[in-house]
């Protein structure tokens, strides 16, 4: 795996569905586990914190 990315410690080896993530400095990144070479999302740090902010509480209707 290259360089700062991980995926969740709720992720297992037998679960390939799953994203990993890597902070940089002005932005979070995401890809596809099984898709590594399909590109990457980026999000600003304070979007990415909404994100897991509205999760958290419920409020993104991801339940």
């Amino acid at each position: 795996m290259e360089a700062g990315w991980f995926k969740s410690t709720h992720s297992t080896t037998k679960n390939d569905s799953c994203v990993e993530v890597r902070f940089i400095a002005t932005a979070v990144e995401v890809r596809d586990t099984k898709d590594r070479p399909g590109g990457t999302l980026s999000f600003a740090s304070a979007a990415w914190r909404g994100l897991l902010e509205s999760t958290k509480s419920g409020r993104a209707g991801l339940r």
